[in-house]
């Protein structure tokens, strides 16, 4: 019950908390010097030296490849896919007691005396007449060459092979096989819990690196910016319309970006690290060193983006559809189911059991071998384990009474996950729409400010302001984006769906 529990919890492992906390640093940089060349010139440079030592090796990936790529690779599918392999051979297990346990049995001995003398004084007694008719017996014995005792089990041999086949076993054959079905159903759904929670983090982790460039995108358009108002700038400056403290301004501008790009490029990196050892994907880190087996990190494209994103209205499904889907909810009914069947094989431990068996075989003791058979019928009636069973089934029932108290909890729960993910992505919805309300009225301001700035009418500063603005609200818009299709995502996997294309 504990993994159903964990199953019907929200959250981001620690190691995604990790990469967000870096990537959401990016925004403030410190200034370094002015160089001669412009900040959009140094990204261009940096995105083009991707393409001038990279090996002809490219690869593109889609969130579709990503997932049969993790689905390969995955090792918590894997063990998956080996426990349903395990509960099968469970199941063969419980199906070979339906039918006869047959063995073999082979016995041979050779003893240095025979394990049985009789003389005649055992057979008459120690009268006078016995005494002396057995003295006479051992004169003739050494006479003729005989034994005078009769002598057995000095040496033998028997083999024999048996069968038994179970009549009635308290029901504990029948029912041992259906928990046995039950494991294997179990099972595959756990298998394809994790199929859905492999799917929720390779959607995390390739939204996450889409994020990141998008906000790449984001400071390449802010730089270009910069670049032509560090041109005006500096050509004020020298007609003597502007201070040297308007150039600086925008040099520290032009330093921050740098900063910001410096920072967002590592993060893309070690996103993609990430995404690529979740889907099992082999590559060359290092950009200097080529292998040709391998990919370079940055010769590996993602090629899905967030420009089609429909409302959530366009993807509703009935909570009571999406509960009835629910891999949880059938696991809480098999734990049941399993408690029950654990109940009725402890009251079979009480019951008689009845079978049916035989045997044949080829047996030399006395020095006269000879094949035999013989077939019999057992009946076996516990008498002094009814109270010890009593307690016993009594235990499992208290059990199944759990497992039923935790069943209409839990699936409450579920139906209020449900719930709260429909929830979660109208929120989102709404959150992305503001954002994009946002991004527009600052790049409108933007524009309006760069006017007025060149026209004389507004001061630099206003405009410096409004394209940091415009960074932070296009950044926001970004991420806002990837919450929704995260949770969209979410939603969707829940509802069966699979992955949104």
């Amino acid at each position: 019950m504990n993994n159903l529990r964990r199953n019907i919890r929200l959250g981001l492992g620690g190691f995604a908390l990790m990469l967000g906390g870096l990537c959401g640093l990016y925004g403030l940089g410190t200034g370094g010097s002015l160089q001669a060349q412009t900040v959009q010139g140094q990204m261009v440079q940096g995105a083009s030296s991707e393409s001038v030592s990279t090996p002809a090796l490219r690869l593109e990936l889609s969130v579709e490849d990503c997932r049969q790529m993790a689905l390969q690779n995955s090792m918590a599918v894997k063990n998956a896919r080996l426990d349903i392999l395990s509960a099968r051979a469970q199941k063969q297990e419980a199906l070979a007691a339906y039918f006869p346990s047959v063995s073999a049995t082979a016995f041979g001995f050779a003893a240095l005396q025979p394990m049985l003398e009789i003389g005649l004084t055992d057979i008459l007694g120690t009268s006078d007449f016995a005494v002396r008719l057995q003295e006479l017996m051992d004169e003739l014995a050494t006479q003729y060459g005989f034994n005078a005792e009769y002598t057995m089990l000095h040496r033998g041999f028997m083999a024999s092979v048996s069968a038994m086949q179970p009549l009635f076993a308290g029901g504990r054959i029948v029912n041992g096989n259906r928990l046995a079905a039950v494991g294997v159903e179990a099972a595959a759904l756990q298998e394809q819990i994790a199929v859905r929670d492999m799917d929720k983090e390779v959607e995390s982790g390739y939204w996450q690196v889409v994020s990141l460039q998008e906000k790449r995108v984001t400071l390449k358009e802010l730089a270009t910016l910069l670049d032509t108002l560090y041109k005006d700038v500096a050509s004020a400056r020298r007609a003597g319309l502007a201070t040297e403290n308007d150039v600086m301004q925008v040099e520290l501008k032009r330093d921050e970006v740098r900063s910001g790009f410096i920072q967002v490029e590592s993060g893309i990196k070690l996103a993609k690290m990430n995404l690529f050892n979740t889907i099992g994907l082999e590559y060359n880190p290092y950009q200097s060193v080529v292998l040709d087996s391998l990919p370079v990190l940055d010769s590996i494209f993602l090629t899905d983006c967030l420009d089609s994103l429909l409302p959530p209205s366009s993807y509703f499904v009935p909570e009571e559809e999406i509960a009835s889907r629910q891999q949880e909810m059938r696991l809480l009914d098999l734990s049941v189911d399993a408690s029950r069947l654990q109940k009725k094989m402890a009251l079979g431990e009480a019951l008689p059991q009845i079978g049916i068996g035989g045997s044949y075989g080829y047996g030399n003791l006395l020095n006269n071998g000879e094949f035999n058979g013989a077939v019999y019928v057992m009946a076996q009636i516990p008498l002094s384990d009814w109270g010890k069973t009593a307690r016993k089934m009594q235990r499992l029932g208290y059990q199944m009474e759990k497992a039923e108290n935790e069943r209409d909890f839990l699936q409450q729960q579920i139906l209020l996950q449900i719930r709260k993910l429909w929830l979660d992505l109208t929120v989102a919805w709404d959150q992305l729409q503001i954002a994009r309300k946002s991004e527009a009225t600052a790049r409108a301001s933007v524009e309006k400010l760069n006017a007025y700035y060149r026209a004389g009418m507004s001061p630099l500063s206003e405009l410096l302001q409004a394209q940091t603005q415009l960074r932070s609200v296009a950044d926001k818009c970004v991420d806002q984006k990837i919450a929704y299709r995260n949770a969209l995502q979410d939603y969707l996997s829940r509802c069966g769906a699979g992955t949104e294309k």
